[in-house]
């Protein structure tokens, strides 16, 4: 148990991601997700979170098993191919954690996906929350437009927002 890390996490204000990605950035990542995915068959979602609450903190969670839940809760694995991609922004640890459903994951190797985490973390580093945010989509679109080319109709099978936790 990091004592420290339970009461930053405790300490967090829940503002602090509206603050750090206001409604007017929440939208650009919303569009920039909808334009993404008219570009392949994957389906995109973001969620950010300031602090996280008491007990998962008690039990030691990491922001990637919390991604990992978050992927499950929104239910991004119930897509027809299996092509959810989660990123999850953890403010209060400085963490960017992207997960992929299965079908990407036979494609695209986790090291690329950290490589992406990597240079969206360097950009909230300097201030540039909203920036690194639609970097990364832009990334994220490049590898999926490569290995999951649209094919005919390619419905929206999740929502395009931003959840902020």
């Amino acid at each position: 148990m990091n004592l420290a890390r339970i009461l930053r996490h405790l300490m967090a204000p829940r503002w602090l991601a509206g603050r750090m990605l206001p409604a007017t950035a929440l939208a650009r990542i919303e569009a920039a997700i909808d334009a993404s995915e008219a570009r392949h068959r994957g389906e995109i979602r973001y969620v950010v979170e300031a602090g996280l609450d008491f007990a998962p903190l008690l039990g030691g969670i990491t922001p990637r098993e919390r991604a990992i839940e978050i992927f499950s809760q929104l239910r991004l694995w119930d897509t027809e191919e299996n092509t959810g991609v989660l990123i999850y922004v953890q403010l209060i640890d400085h963490d960017i954690e992207i997960v992929a459903d299965r079908g990407i994951n036979a494609e695209v190797p986790q090291a690329q996906w950290d490589a992406i985490c990597h240079r969206m973390e360097e950009a909230f580093r300097a201030g540039r929350h909203a920036e690194g945010v639609l970097e990364g989509i832009k990334e994220i679109t490049a590898l999926l437009a490569r290995h999951f080319p649209p094919r005919g109709a390619n419905p929206d099978e999740l929502p395009d927002k931003p959840v902020v936790l």
